[in-house]
């Protein structure tokens, strides 16, 4: 269990790294270098990590997730936020959306990337390289999809904004309290089932493109 658990937690964290390093590449790409300045295009794990949501909190949620412990469903995590100067970037609007939507995006790349390499997998007869493959590439789709979700300070939250119009202080704002909020929603049956919903038939849809029957 504990190696398991390390692997998923290893995972997890290129993962993460590879969804923010999308943020901070999209924000350089459109104009605004302070990600870029902060060493924050890179895939450097270490650049990107926050000790409390990047290392306690995916440690205990995996963990206690294998413990059958309920508590789990109560922890989110969290990589280091990306820093974006707004008024860098050289159409606000609509760079503000391709540089938010630029990790999901990732998630979603890494996803079918990974898939790929279960198909290898498949090729060589390497059973545990297969089962490692579709956790991790449906734990990709997972990140993706949750970020989608239109709470702050979640991607898809930064998007309404944009689309909104809504004053960034009233953003923030809510965003102070925006954990509390992912937590209260996240227990919610229907989210679940929606983003659990979305995330399996993605999975499936990926895995029949590459000649696999995955099921999640």
């Amino acid at each position: 269990m504990l190696i398991d658990g390390l692997i998923q937690y290893l995972g997890l964290l290129v993962l993460l790294t590879f969804h923010e390093f999308g943020h901070a590449w999209m924000a350089w790409k459109c104009g605004d270098d302070t990600a870029r300045l902060q060493g924050r295009v890179s895939l450097n794990p270490i650049v990107h990590i926050d000790p409390i949501g990047t290392v306690v909190m995916p440690l205990l949620i995996i963990f206690l997730s294998m413990n059958g412990s309920g508590i789990a469903g109560f922890l989110i995590g969290w990589a280091k936020p990306v820093p974006v100067n707004l008024n860098n970037l050289r159409n606000p609007r609509t760079d503000d959306i391709l540089v938010t939507l630029a990790g999901p995006w990732m998630n979603l790349l890494l996803a079918i990337l990974i898939m790929g390499l279960a198909k290898l997998g498949v090729l060589a007869n390497s059973e545990s390289l297969v089962t490692v493959c579709f956790t991790m590439a449906h734990l990709s789709l997972l990140l993706c999809f949750f970020n989608l979700l239109p709470i702050p300070p979640l991607d898809g939250s930064r998007v309404v904004r944009s689309l909104i119009g809504m004053p960034y202080e009233t953003y923030y704002q809510l965003a102070r309290y925006g954990f509390i909020m992912i937590i209260i929603v996240w227990q919610i049956p229907m989210v679940r089932h929606l983003i659990n919903g979305i995330t399996n038939s993605a999975f499936v849809v990926i895995g029949h493109w590459f000649g696999m029957p995955a099921t999640a």
